[in-house]
């Protein structure tokens, strides 16, 4: 089954699933003022910075605690089991990370709406400012459902296998570099921007086209395969991506943020 579903997909479905607005802004304003303004009927907000992250250190946007994501599940009624589609403005990049942190913390059926709520009032459906009274679940999160790299794992994919960089050219090639204190990236690595995941909708490109762009970047079928970005957040979506494409990915979840931290790891500028 594919990580994604379509507008007319989540329409059809008998049982509508647990929905999830993640909606989220690098620069702000806070995507809680967006949900406020106009979200799926039905849906819960979930915050990136708040609930699909922890404090800051070491990088921008570290896992959460298990006890911060439970809390998560329990007003929001998602269980082991529970179908959950996650959704954000448009481009699903906010919607890509919870899509992981869902399934890290042991939720199995997690989906994400292509082309977020933009797709969904394109279509014709209904919005509402209306806000969902907490729902009731006893699921405790538990790390590690899915696997995840540190440091010392991102450097050997990229040593042996492909270790893709979902960042901006430029910030790869340590031209700018506007979040973090070091340009730059992680030796070894491929600029894989992101954006070139989606259409100018903001839907993910046919899966044929992802497949041809993973394969002109070196991905094939016998190479470990592993990403990573600024903090951890388009890591997820360019995953996201690749499992679209039917090709597994690790994410290494603390990204440049956290390896900069050290100032033992190697960094690399320009293209090579």
């Amino acid at each position: 089954m594919s990580p994604l579903i379509t507008v007319d997909e989540l329409r059809a479905q008998a049982e509508r699933p647990v929905l999830i607005d993640s909606t989220w802004n690098l620069a702000g304003p806070p995507g809680k003022e967006a949900y406020d303004a106009g979200h799926l009927p039905g849906a819960y907000f979930v915050d990136l910075d708040t609930e699909l992250s922890g404090p800051l250190g070491p990088g921008r946007h570290p896992l959460p605690a298990a006890t911060t994501v439970t809390a998560t599940f329990r007003r929001t009624g998602i269980s082991a089991d529970t179908p959950v589609v996650v959704y954000d403005a448009s481009n699903s990049t906010a919607a890509a990370r919870a899509w992981w942190i869902f399934r890290y913390f042991g939720v199995r059926d997690v989906r994400v709406l292509d082309g977020g709520l933009a797709a969904w009032e394109a279509a014709g459906g209904e919005v509402t400012t209306d806000v969902p009274a907490d729902s009731v679940s006893t699921f405790t999160a538990t790390p590690g459902h899915i696997p995840m790299l540190d440091a010392d794992g991102a450097a050997a994919v990229a040593a042996s296998g492909v270790l893709l960089d979902a960042r901006a050219p430029e910030r790869f090639a340590g031209e700018v570099e506007p979040m973090d204190p070091v340009a730059g990236h992680i030796p070894g690595a491929v600029n894989a921007p992101t954006t070139a995941n989606v259409d100018s909708t903001g839907h993910f490109l046919p899966t044929a086209d992802l497949q041809a762009r993973f394969t002109d970047l070196g991905v094939d079928n016998t190479s470990e395969v592993a990403v990573y970005c600024g903090s951890g957040v388009t890591a997820a979506h360019e995953a996201l991506a690749l499992e679209v494409a039917g090709i597994p990915s690790t994410v290494y979840i603390g990204s440049w943020s956290e390896w900069i931290t050290d100032p033992t790891r190697p960094t690399a500028k320009g293209n090579d």
